[in-house]
């Protein structure tokens, strides 16, 4: 299983049409945690599974996506319904009431990888606004390994962020 996420990248179409260009026929899934500013036909949208966040103000994407990749179950949300800016404790509830290996968000432009109860919670950053003491335009790709799950943040000009890479142990919730 093999993973993008990127999130708030606030009308920024060109970033998403390079990453669909590079990762679309590689990866298994390629997800948007909200706050794109587009419209979901936006051809630069086109093949995200994409949430709605508090900067998208037209319709066409739901508050929450909930999917299976190679059956690992995934929850994406943008975050700011679940208050993730003062605790990640809502996030992590709703996880485990879906049973969810993933749960990738974001609305902080902070990223950051945890596992809480089992499930990776992943913030890939912001592809266009980045805040938080690392201020690099990032996305994360997401990886099932012989030795676990790949965690790899990479900046908007592809390159990996090493530093920031972790493996996780990880077993199917299913």
């Amino acid at each position: 299983m093999k993973l993008l996420v990127v999130s708030d990248s606030h009308s920024e179409r060109d970033c998403l049409i390079h990453l669909k260009e590079k990762y679309e026929n590689t990866v298994d899934a390629m997800i948007h945690c909200g706050d794109s500013e587009l419209e979901a036909d936006d051809p630069a949208i086109q093949g995200f599974h994409t949430v709605r966040g508090n900067c998208d103000f037209g319709g066409g994407f739901p508050n929450d996506w909930v999917g299976e990749v190679d059956g690992y179950r995934i929850l994406t949300t943008h975050g700011h319904l679940y208050n993730i800016k003062m605790t990640l404790m809502n996030l992590r509830y709703r996880a485990r009431e879906l049973n969810a290996d993933f749960a990738f968000f974001g609305h902080s432009h902070e990223l950051g990888v945890d596992m809480l109860d089992d499930t990776i919670i992943l913030n890939p950053g912001s592809i266009s606004l980045p805040r938080g003491r690392i201020r690099i335009k990032t996305y994360a790709l997401i990886d099932s390994t012989p030795e676990g799950i790949q965690v790899r943040f990479m900046d908007r000009d592809d390159n990996e962020l090493k530093d920031l890479t972790q493996i996780f142990p990880l077993t199917k919730h299913n």
